[in-house]
């Protein structure tokens, strides 16, 4: 089986495995259920009937560990795999052109927003600069500030 160590990433035959050394930013609550952007995600994930809603919480833990905006991973799983439906092999990213597989829904959420937050692809960059390298679509940004404005405005 051949590995390969990519931005912090261990790729296995061509699988996400788990992100490498992901150090913790920031501590994470062990519940959020009674944090309001939990309620929020669920609420949003439900009306659409999306399998994204058992996630609420890795979303919400993915956001504070990498200092991500915590309605960004929720948005690009909605526009990517309306929240799961479309997600193959729990890539419920679109990650690698839809190629990249992982263990769980969990472990994508993790592995893409750790991705985000420390590769230098991304490193630093604004949103708008962002999700132009993850998809330079021109109108790609603009569906994804959509759908974050959709579950909260802020």
């Amino acid at each position: 089986m051949r590995r390969l160590l990519y931005g912090g990433l261990v790729f296995l035959s061509g699988m996400v495995a788990s992100p490498v050394s992901a150090p913790q930013t920031k501590e994470t609550p062990a519940d959020y259920k009674a944090d309001r952007r939990f309620k929020i995600l669920k609420a949003f994930f439900s009306k659409a009937d999306c399998p994204a809603r058992h996630y609420a919480q890795a979303f919400l833990e993915a956001a504070d560990r990498y200092d991500l905006d915590w309605r960004l991973l929720p948005s690009l799983s909605f526009i990517e795999s309306t929240g799961g439906k479309a997600a193959r092999n729990n890539n419920l990213f679109g990650w690698d052109s839809g190629k990249a597989q992982f263990p769980t829904p969990t472990a994508s959420i993790h592995a893409v927003g750790y991705r985000l937050a420390n590769s230098s692809l991304y490193k630093d960059k604004d949103l708008d600069g962002l999700l132009n390298t993850y998809n330079p679509d021109v109108e790609y940004a603009q569906r994804v500030k959509s759908v974050m404005r959709q579950i909260a405005p802020e």
